[in-house]
């Protein structure tokens, strides 16, 4: 599995929900895709992203089995012909699909791809994708490169998570909200993932996985777990955790970083 491209600029574009292009090394990587107005109940309540901001992707990565992170039609408009990693037990799942390169990944284990080392990490979110399976775990990864880079998937709160602040990290893709009026076990809110972000101590944050998608008519019910959820976690992570600065994007909005490198001041005890 080879890229296409030779750039050491990092950048990362929000195209709504958990998916996200990132840019590294020379490598398109695209996190759960999600490209479509409807998915069941769901509506997604802003535009769908234009097609050049994901086209001519190198890699997807699937976190995990839900509908909302693995989406068959949004797999298929990327490309089948695009390599995916994804969790240990998803193969059949997307073979069938018709993707025609998958790798499947446990926790802890590492694949390469070009000049990128892309590990998986455990997540604390279910991995049966209803209503009639499979089951897989589901997984964060860590994308190594001239830069670090922890896209968690979906997650709830878990201990563990320290243990990603010895990987050094640059940048962390956090999910920071959901999809409807209550959020329920295994994920993270604006608190939690805030908390999570002082376990993991990334150079830099950008919030996913809110403002997107919708039951439809209840837009107007706790609108503060859809339209405010981004703006409400950048408040209080740069109170919180000054040292983490939030990427806000805006959805299409492409973002690159620089300066990362730079020492971490030292946290003062709490």
């Amino acid at each position: 599995m080879e890229p296409t491209r030779d750039s050491s600029e990092l950048g990362v574009t929000w195209l709504g929900h958990a998916t996200a292009r990132v840019d590294l090394d020379g490598v398109s990587v695209l996190t759960d895709p999600l490209l479509r107005s409807n998915l069941g109940p769901l509506h997604r309540y802003v535009p769908l992203p234009e097609a050049s901001t994901w086209a001519g992707v190198d890699l997807v990565l699937i976190s995990h089995l839900h509908r909302d992170h693995l989406d068959v039609p949004s797999l298929r408009a990327v490309g089948l012909d695009v390599p995916v990693i994804a969790p240990q037990g998803s193969g059949a799942l997307l073979r069938a699909a018709g993707c025609r390169a998958v790798v499947e990944l446990a926790p802890g284990e590492v694949a390469m791809f070009g000049p990128l080392e892309v590990r998986a990490t455990s997540a604390r979110h279910s991995g049966y994708r209803p209503p009639f399976g499979p089951r897989a775990h589901a997984l964060g990864y860590v994308l190594r490169g001239r830069h670090t880079i922890y896209f968690a998937g979906d997650t709830g709160l878990f201990p563990e998570m320290a243990h990603l602040a010895a990987e050094d990290l640059d940048l962390a893709l956090l999910p920071v909200g959901g999809w409807g009026p209550t959020l329920r076990g295994g994920h993270l809110d604006v608190v939690s993932a805030v908390e999570a972000l002082r376990l993991i101590r990334p150079r830099a944050v950008v919030p996913v996985h809110w403002g997107t998608y919708w039951p439809r008519g209840l837009r107007r019910v706790r609108p503060e777990r859809f339209a405010r959820v981004g703006e409400d976690f950048a408040r209080l992570a740069g109170a919180e955790v000054p040292d983490a600065p939030v990427a806000l994007l805006r959805l299409g909005e492409r973002r690159t970083f620089a300066g990362l490198e730079a020492p971490r001041r030292v946290e003062r005890p709490r």
